[in-house]
């Protein structure tokens, strides 16, 4: 006999790029990326996309560190929307996350682009239902968690878990 296989949500979760200093805006939500971090954040888009061929949704933070990342993803899959998200704003509830997964179509490939600490802690949730992050995000980083049915907390399969080096290298 031989096995269907079932359709799964791919979320990819991907921690902004390296941005300016504290320091540099008015506020922490109008910090850009470096020059440098957009460099390699294209490097690791590129990565990104010798693992995901195929995207169906960009979801960021309100945040410009994060709409600059996503856009940045946008372009090298030539993909035109990015959902501007408050569910992956600093302080969010993991919850609203999961109710807009949950709306998605079954089958759906994703990538959101967030921030630390709330992205490892949304991985660990959707992991394993643990409320203290075991999946630190370094800068540009990125993990790819699977759902075989209607995402819910402690439902995922960490399918691989790339540091930004790994994916810029995979782009070149």
């Amino acid at each position: 006999m031989i096995l269907g296989i079932l359709a799964a949500m791919k979320l990819v979760l991907i921690r902004h790029a390296a941005a300016e200093d504290r320091g540099s805006a008015e506020r922490d939500w109008d910090r850009r990326l470096t020059a440098q971090g957009a460099r390699r954040m294209r490097a690791a888009a590129r990565g990104l996309k010798i693992l995901v061929p195929h995207i169906t949704h960009i979801a960021a933070s309100p945040t410009v560190r994060t709409q600059q990342t996503a856009r940045i993803i946008a372009e090298t899959y030539s993909f035109a929307d990015v959902q501007n998200l408050a569910a992956l704003a600093p302080g969010s509830r993991r919850s609203a996350f999961l109710t807009w997964l949950g709306r998605l179509p079954a089958d759906a490939v994703l990538v959101a682009v967030g921030h630390e600490p709330d992205l490892g802690g949304l991985a660990s949730w959707l992991l394993a239902r643990c409320r203290e992050s075991f999946i630190p995000l370094k800068k540009g980083g990125a993990c790819l968690i699977e759902f075989s049915a209607k995402p819910v907390a402690g439902s995922g399969l960490l399918t691989w878990f790339f540091v930004p080096a790994m994916l810029r290298r995979l782009g070149r």
